[in-house]
C-alpha cells in the first residue's frame, strides 16, 4: 500500500507503520473510523463533542494488551478492533447506558504493515457501529509490541446508573448473553483445534448484549455487572459492594451446558497430549487438571464473554434475552458479625464454589 495524494491506494506494496509516519497513519486510520451519530466535533480537533442528553457522561477504559489479552497468530488485527471495543463497551452497557463514542489510543510496532493498523481501526469502527457508537478520537505512539486503550462513553438516556452496590436480599440473579463460550473458544485455540469456529470467534471477538443493559435499567435491575473476570468472580462484586450473599442454581444453567460447549470440552480434552497438556489452563484460571476442564466451570470462571448479568426485584418482568440463574440472600456474618464480604460471598447450590477461577491480574 502507498500514500497517493496524501490518500491510500492499493499497489501490492506492503508498507509498514514507521514508512508512512505517524500523521499518514492519523490520517488513514481516521479514515476507518465514522465518529457517529451523537458526535458534532470528531477526529480532526483537539478535542471530540459528543452530546449527552441527559446531562450525565458515562465513561469507561480499558486495555488490550499483546501477548496478554491475544496473539497476533491467533487472532487478526479485525479481531483485536472488535475485542478492544466491546471490552470497554460492555462497560457502559453494564451502567444501564447507552454507548455514544469511543476515544482510541494505539501504540504499535514501526515494523507492523501498515494493512494491520488499518484492519484493526475497521474492526474497532465495526463493533462501535453495532453499538450504536462511533470513534471520536484518540492518540497514536510507537512500542515494541500492540497496545490499545479504548476508552467508552455513554448515555444515560434519562436513568439511573445501575451500579454494583444495589442488589437486596429476595432479589433474582439473572444474565444475558453467553456464558463459557469465551472459555471453551480458548482452550480449542490453546489445544489447536480449529473446528467449533462459532466459540472460537466468541473468544476472538466477543459480541455483548449492549441493548441488554439499558433495557434491564428500565426494568429494574437492582445491580448490573459485565461478565469479563468470571461468573462467579463478577458476582462476588457485586455481592461485595452490596452486603449480601449470591447463589447460583446450577439447575438454571443446564440450558448453557450441552452443545456445543460439551464438543467444546471433548474436543480439547481429546487433543491433549504431552507438549499441549495446557488446554486448559488458561481457561480455567490455573494448573491444567482434566477435572477442571469441564463446561460447568468454563461457564462460571471462565470469563470475558462480556455478557451482563444484574440482580433484579422478585416481581420484574425481565426483558427478552435474560434469564435467571439464581438468588440473592442476607451476607453471612463474620467473626465479629459483620457482613462478610469475599469468601462465601457467592455460592453454588448453596456451597462455596471450591474451583480458583475467574481472572486477576497479579495472582
Amino acid at each position: 500500500m502507498r500514500r497517493v495524494g496524501g490518500k491510500w491506494g492499493e499497489t501490492g506494496i506492503a508498507e509498514t507503520v514507521g514508512s508512512v509516519g505517524e500523521f499518514g497513519l492519523i490520517r488513514a486510520l481516521a479514515a476507518r473510523m465514522p465518529a457517529g451519530p451523537r458526535a458534532s466535533v470528531g477526529i480532526g480537533d483537539d478535542s471530540a463533542v459528543v452530546s449527552a442528553p441527559s446531562g450525565s457522561v458515562v465513561a469507561a477504559v480499558d486495555l488490550v494488551l499483546e501477548g496478554r489479552h491475544f496473539r497476533r497468530s491467533w487472532s487478526s488485527a479485525r479481531d483485536v478492533g472488535v475485542k478492544a471495543a466491546a471490552r470497554s463497551l460492555a462497560d457502559i452497557a453494564a451502567m444501564g447506558a447507552v454507548p455514544t463514542a469511543l476515544l482510541v489510543a494505539v501504540a504499535l510496532p514501526g515494523s507492523l504493515p501498515a494493512s494491520w493498523a488499518l484492519d484493526l481501526a475497521s474492526g474497532l469502527a465495526a463493533e462501535a457501529e453495532r453499538a450504536g457508537a462511533g470513534v471520536v478520537g484518540g492518540d497514536t505512539a510507537s512500542a515494541d509490541s500492540v497496545v490499545v486503550s479504548v476508552t467508552a462513553l455513554g448515555d444515560l438516556d434519562g436513568l439511573s446508573p445501575v451500579r454494583r452496590g444495589g442488589a437486596r436480599p429476595g432479589d433474582i440473579v439473572a444474565v444475558a448473553g453467553s456464558l463459557g463460550h469465551s472459555a471453551a473458544g480458548l482452550a480449542l485455540l490453546t489445544a489447536g483445534v480449529t473446528r467449533l469456529r462459532e466459540l472460537v470467534a466468541a473468544h476472538l471477538r466477543p459480541a455483548p448484549p449492549y441493548r441488554a443493559g439499558p433495557e434491564a435499567a428500565r426494568t429494574g435491575a437492582t445491580a448490573m455487572i459485565d461478565v469479563s473476570d468470571g461468573l462467579v468472580a463478577d458476582l462476588g462484586h457485586i455481592a461485595a459492594a452490596s452486603g449480601v450473599r449470591i447463589d447460583i442454581a446450577t439447575a438454571a444453567l443446564e440450558p448453557l451446558l450441552g452443545t456445543p460447549l460439551a464438543e467444546a470440552a471433548e474436543a480439547a480434552e481429546g487433543a491433549r497430549t504431552a507438549e499441549g497438556a495446557r488446554t486448559a489452563e488458561a481457561a480455567a484460571g490455573g494448573p491444567s487438571d482434566p477435572g477442571r476442564s469441564t463446561v460447568l466451570d468454563w461457564v462460571l470462571t471462565g470469563g470475558e464473554d462480556h455478557s451482563l448479568a444484574a440482580t433484579f426485584p422478585p416481581s420484574a418482568e425481565l426483558p427478552p434475552g435474560w434469564r435467571v440463574i439464581g438468588a440473592v440472600g442476607p451476607a453471612t456474618a463474620g467473626k465479629a458479625g459483620t457482613a462478610r464480604q469475599a469468601d462465601g460471598a457467592v455460592t453454588v447450590d448453596g456451597q462455596p464454589y471450591t474451583v480458583s477461577g475467574g481472572w486477576e491480574h497479579f495472582r
